[in-house]
């Protein structure tokens, strides 16, 4: 095919996506343009991060599906790119697909060269997520982003302005929106089956059971690359101890811990009941507690934020054990270690991962009816990119509880009590707290 003369795969399947403004039209059958491969209309999907998490998601939402090929992984880890890599074409071929060969890569720019993928997924620790999806974004791909968003607040916004400029897709990793209870919960929430929503209980948990390690340095595996792992974050001394899940999570060069990584499931849950209402200036005030020092992890593990809207709505957003400390769940018979409970005029809904609460007998007849399985959270992402369904994860409600995290994060460390503006994109008058929620990119990984 002559790429002057005809639409690439990516632009024709932008074009049959999304019109001139943006706005999503009736579904396109898509034939590939790339070299070798038989005409399809399935996505292409490339996968930027293939760690545990990474390929529990290849494993339940991807390579199951009929309607998309993965085609490229990517991973600092030479072992978890081309394992990644050959488990899908093996199932590939044990399925008798005719899918094309799918290809392990260290440069994720190389990966957002391909003129045949479509979108990419993005499942790297948390100082990598946002400067991804921007790359990823101007590359002009889709983007499924892995929670939580990042660490910068301006580069939220970088990233909200390149989606809408190249016109491709977002959709946030916050897989409970794929959930029956959760969905059928949320309309009861907007319809007002509860009444007017007054105040909202938020937890989730706020750290692993592990120890903390002390980083003794050891020369860096030759098939590792430690430098494009750490990418924007400050690069420190190299040990295997550092690049686990449970450090990227808990340190703080590379996030806020669970008050964003965990808290971003129970927190997305909240906006997507009640954006109108919370998408307005709020402040916030709390305490927390660190993890001993002596070790790497430096990052808050327990919490107790409380938070008051302009809307007149209150938050309450704690770590499970607060919210023990706290009887938060004292009125479920159930206590989960994560969930959202609102509390309107009418009566209480709450919803968490694996269960379903109200203090309304047909409320919850109804929802603990539903089907409360995930693993379709893949085919939504295809059915936005073609223009099947509306963005079900879009990228300003991500920013609206991602930013809930920070500011839980940020009154703790400062101990005062901040006030964050979201039209102007700051905490009011108090230029230290800002510059907490804007981190420096190391050079040359910056957007």
């Amino acid at each position: 095919m002559n790429n002057k003369s005809k639409l690439s795969r990516r632009k024709f399947i932008l074009n049959s996506s999304i019109g001139i403004s943006g706005a999503i039209i009736a579904p396109t059958i898509l034939k590939s343009c790339a070299p070798g491969s038989a005409p399809s209309d399935k996505i292409h999907i490339a996968h930027i991060g293939v760690g545990s998490q990474g390929q529990a998601e290849l494993k339940n939402y991807w390579i199951p599906l009929e309607t998309s090929y993965s085609v490229a992984t990517c991973d600092p880890f030479q072992q978890r790119r081309e394992a990644s890599a050959y488990h899908i074409n093996n199932q590939n071929k044990e399925r008798g697909r005719k899918a094309p060969k799918c290809k392990s890569y260290l440069h994720f720019e190389e990966v957002l060269e391909r003129e045949d993928i479509d979108a990419v997924t993005i499942v790297t620790p948390d100082h990598w997520h946002v400067p991804l999806a921007i790359h990823t974004a101007r590359a002009g791909k889709h983007v499924m982003l892995a929670k939580p968003l990042g660490l910068s607040y301006r580069n939220f916004k970088i990233l909200e302005k390149e989606l809408a400029s190249n016109k491709v897709h977002f959709h946030y990793a916050t897989q409970q929106r794929a959930q029956g209870h959760m969905k059928v919960g949320i309309e009861m929430i907007k319809e007002g089956v509860i009444g007017e929503i007054e105040k909202v209980d938020v937890w989730s948990p706020g750290k692993n059971d592990v120890p903390n390690p002390v980083c003794n340095e050891v020369p860096v595996p030759d098939d590792f690359d430690f430098d494009k792992w750490t990418g924007p974050a400050p690069l420190n001394s190299y040990c295997p101890d550092r690049v686990t899940n449970n450090s990227s999570w808990f340190q703080y060069d590379y996030s806020i811990g669970f008050l964003g990584g965990w808290g971003a499931h129970p927190l997305d849950i909240m906006i997507w009941g009640l954006n109108d209402k919370l998408s307005g200036k709020y402040t916030c005030e709390g305490t927390g507690k660190y993890w001993a020092p002596g070790g790497m992890y430096n990052n808050i593990l327990s919490w107790n934020v409380n938070l008051k809207y302009d809307s007149g709505i209150k938050v309450h957003f704690v770590s499970t054990d607060m919210a023990y400390e706290t009887k938060m769940m004292d009125h479920r018979t159930k206590h989960e270690g994560n969930g959202t409970t609102f509390y309107g005029s009418k009566g209480w809904l709450s919803l968490s991962r694996d269960s379903v609460e109200s203090n309304n007998p047909e409320v919850q007849a109804k929802l603990q009816a539903l089907q409360s399985d995930a693993n379709s959270f893949g085919q939504m992402f295809v059915d936005v990119i073609k223009g099947n369904i509306t963005e079900t994860n879009p990228v300003d409600e991500a920013i609206l509880s991602d930013c809930i995290s920070h500011m839980g994060d940020i009154a703790i460390r400062t101990a005062r009590k901040i006030t964050w503006d979201p039209i102007k994109g700051e905490i009011e008058n108090d230029v230290e707290a800002n510059q907490l929620f804007n981190r420096e990119m190391r050079k040359p990984y910056i957007v």
